[in-house]
């Protein structure tokens, strides 16, 4: 089959093998920024965009993509090249591949190159929303303190630069500043990240930095910025080699960075916007008064579903999720901490069946055609446990309820931390506390207890008796007998 580089010039080519934009991409005028353009921002809030592109012939609500790290230049040079466009190829549970050219990112900055140029570009009036895919990390803030944290280097650069900031805070202060001193309206800043409460730790985070560095500014912000809340959902894979020549083959494509993702797809949304919004409802997005309970819900068991997984399944010498989730013992393992730790603590899910959707959890983690990669479940271990799994034990905890589950998994990371599997083989880890994590982990081999000393992790875990029991024995009982041993001999425990 004959191949072309996908972009604007090439598009009418691939018409007749995969859906492409049916709008005139060079009359939508970019309405939202968005901050962290990678493969779930491209699969979710892109998807749903391009999609009310096709319904809105105005085309007001195109996206504005913008790489803020240096380490994002490769994206950032792709979708250069390509004209902003990529393919989504959903991986449908049967094998089948649905394919479809997405063109809603029709503008693309690199931070690095032109700090200026970005805050110039959030600060346009055109641009009535800033939407943000950084990270549980990128938050930069303490579990140990709940609090801002100020002694991050690259916050110090940016009080310091504030004209050449490099993180987002920088950026969105200097950007909301000029929309003031124009006398511009307001805009609304949404979080798309796996945080309960994502808004209003955007909020929070930002006003900490924004006292400090613009104390002036605080006011005008409480007054014309919103920060709605948000809960969303898409497993989307990293895209490897044999999906990129896969697309090339079949369809004739020459994209050099396509997503790949599953067919579920989920956005929840306060209805909480400053200064207008699209009508994604109209493609699937639902806006509700309180998105708090389905955050709750998803984080604690998706997000933490997907940690449990990736963290027993790492250290048994599985390489991707379904894998793990496919062997039974630890599926039993990860039905019996939703049932007996997660259930007890969720509440106010109206019109949601949770039996129904921790079934579905486990058919989604089990598609074996997405290949999840359990490195990259894994990478920032160290964020995503304070926001997918501690809430959960403190719960259980202040209800005297079971953590035995969770204690298992936290004693199993502990041991992951040490950097090799069951099998002796290096574990790929990737975390910005990898330094601190293993120096608690190797210390953790004469006292177990040292890896919860890490307070920006466990906060004050470490003083609960109940937990540290629980962990102690499972750190000591995985020692001994290995993961899928005691996993069998927990899993049984409930049985009997």
């Amino acid at each position: 089959m004959k191949t072309y580089k996908l972009n604007n010039h090439n598009l009418s080519q691939f018409s007749e093998v995969v859906s492409i934009p049916q709008y005139d991409r060079s009359k939508v005028k970019a309405g939202i920024v968005h901050v962290g353009v990678g493969g779930f921002h491209r699969a979710h809030e892109a998807y749903y965009t391009d999609q009310l592109l096709h319904k809105e012939t105005e085309g007001n609500w195109g996206i504005c993509g913008i790489a803020l790290l240096e380490y994002d230049a490769k994206i950032y040079n792709t979708l250069k090249d390509q004209d902003g466009l990529y393919t989504l190829i959903v991986k449908e549970l049967d094998g089948t591949l649905t394919k479809r050219v997405i063109g809603s990112i029709v503008e693309y900055l690199y931070a690095p190159e032109n700090p200026i140029k970005v805050v110039e570009k959030m600060a346009n009036p055109d641009i009535k929303i800033i939407t943000l895919t950084i990270t549980e990390g990128g938050y930069n803030y303490s579990e140990a303190t709940g609090e801002f944290n100020f002694e991050n280097s690259a916050i110090q650069f940016d009080l310091e630069n504030p004209q050449a900031p490099k993180t987002i805070f920088g950026f969105l202060t200097q950007a909301l500043k000029m929309r003031k001193e124009k006398g511009l309206k307001g805009v609304t800043i949404q979080s798309c990240d796996n945080i309960q409460g994502n808004g209003q730790m955007a909020e929070k985070m930002l006003l900490s930095y924004v006292k400090v560095a613009e104390p002036t500014l605080v006011s005008w912000i409480n007054e014309n910025v919103s920060f709605p809340n948000a809960m969303v959902d898409r497993i989307t894979p990293a895209t490897n080699a044999t999906d990129i020549s896969s697309l090339k083959e079949t369809s004739g494509i020459d994209d050099a960075w396509p997503v790949v993702c599953e067919p579920f797809k989920q956005w929840v949304i306060e209805d909480n916007f400053a200064a207008g919004r699209p009508a994604w409802e109209t493609v699937g997005a639902q806006f509700v008064d309180d998105v708090v309970p389905f955050e709750k819900m998803k984080l604690s068991l998706l997000n933490a579903g997907h940690t449990v997984l990736g963290i027993l399944g790492d250290l048994m010498g599985y390489a991707t999720i379904d894998e793990s989730v496919h062997n039974k013992e630890i599926q039993n393992f990860l039905h019996n901490y939703m049932n007996i730790e997660v259930t007890p603590t969720l509440a106010g899910l109206e019109g949601v069946n949770l039996e129904e959707y921790k079934e579905s959890l486990l058919q989604r983690f089990g598609n074996i055609y997405i290949k999840d990669q359990i490195d990259r479940i894994c990478s920032e271990s160290s964020a995503k446990f304070p926001i997918f799994i501690l809430p959960t034990v403190n719960k259980q905890l202040e209800n005297k309820g079971s953590v035995q589950f969770a204690a298992f998994v936290v004693a199993a990371w502990a041991i992951y931390s040490l950097g090799k599997n069951e099998n002796g083989k290096p574990l790929l880890i990737k975390d910005a506390m990898q330094g601190i994590l293993n120096d608690k982990a190797i210390a953790s081999k004469e006292n177990p207890t040292e890896f919860l000393e890490i307070a920006a992790v466990f906060g004050k875990l470490k003083e609960s008796k109940t937990f540290v029991d629980a962990y102690t024995t499972s750190y000591q009982n995985i020692t001994k007998n290995g993961v899928e041993k005691c996993v069998i001999i927990m899993n049984n425990s409930i049985l009997n």
